[in-house]
C-alpha cells in the first residue's frame, strides 16, 4: 500500500535518483530543488538534465523551488549547506514532521554528523539513509542494499516496511554513529584509491589501499563509539569498496586527478557535483588528533590537496614503521 506523502530536500542526483526509487511507494513526493531555474525547468521537463540526465520523473514527482513541509521529510543537500536547509525547515514548520538524513559528511568546527544537526535544528530522533549506492544505478532501477539506522527502532523499521519494495533491499541498523561516520570517511579513502588508479600502481596497491583504509576508518568509528560490526557492513565496507572502484565516484576521480598533478580548486571547478570527501579530510583530521587516533591515508590525502605530489604521499605510507597488523 503506497503512503501518502514526502518531501525530499536536495535535487541533486542522489536526491533525484531517490526520488524516482521511491516514486512507487509515495502518493506524492515532493522534490525542493535550490536553483529557481532547474527547478522549473524539471517541473517542466520531468528530467533533471544537470545532474542525472536521462531519467523522466514520474508525474507523482512534484519539483518546486518551494520547500514543502510534509509528515516524513528526507534531506539530501551537501552537508555544507544542511544547517540552513534544517533552518529554513524549522521556521516552515519542520519540527512536526519526522526526519530521514541521507547526506554523507561531518560538520567542520562541531564534528557533528549530519543526523545530529538535523536533530539539533528540527528535533526529533532522525533516521539515517546511507550504504554502497550510486545515483544513476539507483536511478536505473539496478539491486542495491542499503542502511536504514535510528535510535528509534521502530521509526527505522516503520521506514523499512514502507519503503521495501523494486530494487533496492533496505536494512535496519541502531548504531547510527558508525554508520554516518563510516559513510563519511569512506570518501576520504576514495581520493587516496583514485591517485592509486591515476597513477597506475596496480591490483595489489589497491586492495591494500583499500584494506588498510578500512582499518583506518575503524579505528575512528570505535573511538568515536561506533561498532566494529558497522564498519563492516553495508555503511562501511560495502561502501568503501564502491567508492574507491567505481568509475561513477566523484571523490575517487579527484584522486585521479591530483595524481596527475592538478590543483584541488582546479579539480573541483570542473564539476558541479560535491565530493565531499574533500572537506571531510580535514575534518576527520581534526576529529582523529582529538581522539588520539592515527589515520596516515587521510594524512596522505591531505597532502596531495596542499599540493604535493601524489606519489610521495603514497610511498610515505609505505616508508611508515613497520607494525603488527590491526
Amino acid at each position: 500500500m503506497a503512503q501518502e506523502v514526502i518531501s525530499i530536500l536536495g535535487g541533486g542526483s542522489w536526491g533525484t535518483a531517490l526520488a524516482l526509487a521511491l516514486a512507487g511507494r509515495f502518493e506524492r513526493i515532493y522534490l525542493w530543488v535550490h536553483n529557481v531555474e532547474l527547478a522549473e525547468r524539471m517541473e517542466a521537463t520531468r528530467v533533471n538534465d544537470v545532474y542525472l540526465d536521462g531519467f523522466a520523473l514520474p508525474a507523482n514527482v512534484v519539483v518546486s523551488h518551494e520547500m514543502v513541509i510534509a509528515p516524513w521529510m528526507m534531506s539530501v543537500v551537501p552537508s555544507k549547506h544542511l544547517r540552513g536547509v534544517m533552518r529554513e525547515a524549522a521556521e516552515r514548520g519542520g519540527r512536526e514532521a519526522r526526519w530521514i538524513s541521507a547526506t554523507k559528511g561531518i560538520e567542520a568546527g562541531t564534528f557533528l554528523r549530519m543526523s545530529e544537526i538535523v536533530r539539533e535544528c528540527v528535533g526529533g530522533v532522525p533516521a539515517v539513509l546511507t550504504g554502497p549506492t550510486f545515483a544513476r544505478e539507483v536511478a536505473a532501477g539496478e539491486p542495491a542494499a542499503v542502511v536504514l539506522a535510528s535510535e528509534d527502532d521502530l521509526f527505522a523499521q516503520e521506514l523499512q516496511t514502507a519503503f521495501a519494495g523494486g530494487n533496492l533491499r533496505f536494512y535496519t541498523n541502531g548504531d547510527v554513529m558508525g554508520v554516518e561516520l563510516a559513510g563519511a570517511l569512506k570518501n576520504v579513502i576514495a581520493i587516496a584509491a583514485g591517485a592509486v588508479e591515476g597513477l597506475h600502481l596496480g591490483s595489489n596497491s589497491m586492495a591494500a589501499l583499500i584494506t588498510r583504509g578500512l582499518a583506518e576508518m575503524g579505528r575512528l568509528v570505535v573511538a568515536c563509539g561506533g561498532k566494529t560490526e558497522t564498519v563492516a557492513g553495508l555503511a562501511g565496507l560495502g561502501d568503501l569498496v564502491l567508492t574507491c572502484t567505481g568509475q561513477l565516484s566523484r571523490n575517487r576521480r579527484v584522486g585521479v586527478e591530483l595524481a596527475k598533478g592538478r590543483k584541488i580548486a582546479e579539480v573541483l571547478g570542473d564539476t558541479r557535483m560535491v565530493a565531499e570527501g574533500v572537506e571531510t579530510t580535514f575534518v576527520a583530521l581534526d576529529l582523529a588528533r582529538r581522539h588520539e587516533v592515527e589515520m596516515p591515508i587521510a594524512q596522505a590525502v591531505a597532502g596531495m590537496m596542499e599540493g604535493k605530489a601524489a606519489i610521495e604521499m603514497l610511498r610515505g605510507l609505505i616508508a611508515r614503521a613497520p607494525r603488527a597488523e590491526g
